[in-house]
């Protein structure tokens, strides 16, 4: 007996087919679904992503450089206004070394993220690109520092870096005003998207699931927004909140929440690169998992010093030991595998991008 499907089914074969729903049908998709619903929705997101990545599931190694930020970001544990933060910046000896050992583990790409410390200047991460480059020519070099100018993007590039990380946050204008204070703007964090694909990167954007003041309607922007940027990466995952902000003690995101809307950015946008985050695996002790088998397709082990990792504290009881950790790759490797993906730790760079 043929299968009797749901609106909400109805409304993911859209997805499935490349179709964009309007506004009220994903506002409906997103609030209405049942378990069943959602349970067709990662069948159909493990089929798109298994079409084009097969069972790779691609490891980047991260190196948190700096926790030193100019913005005061509401949500963030290392905005400028918290006095309790630790502060730290590793050298460039240190950058090194951190990349020195993923290499030897067998990383092949490069993560490089900070708050936007103004410290680091053009000329600064110029240097540290160059002589990571010329010391491993064979690894991708991901930037994730904020928003800049177009020259110091072009620099950068120019410079050997590969992708660039920037999440938009919220496409909502009143919303994202909600979550930043009245220096930041909207405009201003698309115009840097933009301009990051305009100059080559291979360009990542992306949400917080459950944010504070997050409405349905702010959801379906942010896929609309997307749709129409077709980034090469999404990093999407659920707001923690950090006890030294605004926003201490708000209510967190959710993992159905997070896994669902994996699902339909991966049929929204079938190529993407779309990490099972550390926040998934904060929320849940095997929420990465879970990412995974919803359509996700990369995982960011940490290559930071031990040291310093406690004091990347974006949110609260943040994991940054075990298989968390560029140390535990055979763990981490192990839980890839019992999802039914293998680890791969090549490159990993997109497939059949659509321009």
């Amino acid at each position: 007996m043929p299968e009797v499907k749901t609106g909400c089914m109805l409304t993911i074969d859209r997805l499935y087919a490349g179709q964009m729903p309007e506004r009220e049908e994903l506002k409906k998709l997103l609030t209405c679904h049942t378990d069943e619903d959602a349970e067709y929705l990662f069948r159909l997101a493990r089929q798109v992503r298994e079409r084009i990545y097969g069972k790779d599931v691609y490891v980047r190694g991260l190196v948190e450089f700096t926790n030193y930020c100019r913005n005061n970001c509401y949500y963030c544990g290392i905005r400028r206004g918290n006095g309790n933060a630790c502060r730290y910046r590793l050298s460039d000896e240190e950058i090194y070394n951190c990349c020195d050992e993923g290499y030897r583990t067998g990383f092949r790409t490069f993560v490089l993220q900070g708050g936007e410390d103004v410290y680091f200047t053009r000329e600064r991460l110029c240097i540290i690109i160059e002589n990571i480059k010329k010391k491993h020519p064979d690894c991708a070099i991901t930037l994730s520092v904020g928003e800049r100018d177009y020259k110091d993007y072009l620099a950068w590039y120019e410079s050997g870096a590969d992708r660039y990380l920037l999440r938009h946050e919220t496409a909502a204008g009143w919303h994202y005003n909600k979550l930043h204070p009245a220096e930041m703007s909207l405009a201003h964090r698309k115009e840097c998207l933009f301009m990051l694909k305009e100059i080559g990167y291979q360009t990542g954007a992306g949400f917080m699931a459950g944010s504070p003041f997050q409405t349905p309607e702010c959801i379906v922007e942010d896929l609309y927004f997307l749709r129409s940027l077709r980034p090469h990466m999404v990093g999407t995952g659920p707001f923690i909140s950090q006890k030294d902000t605004p926003f201490a003690g708000k209510d967190n995101g959710t993992l159905e929440q997070t896994l669902f809307l994996l699902g339909v950015i991966r049929l929204m946008l079938p190529y993407v690169l779309l990490p099972a985050t550390t926040a998934l695996g904060t929320i849940a002790p095997d929420g990465r998992e879970r990412g995974l088998l919803a359509g996700a397709n990369v995982v960011m082990p940490n290559l930071s010093p031990v040291s310093v990792r406690d004091k990347y504290s974006l949110y609260d009881n943040k994991i940054y030991t075990g298989e968390e950790s560029a140390q535990c790759v055979e763990c981490l490797q192990r839980r890839i595998e019992q999802t039914g993906y293998r680890m791969v730790m090549g490159r990993g760079d997109v497939l059949g991008y659509l321009s």
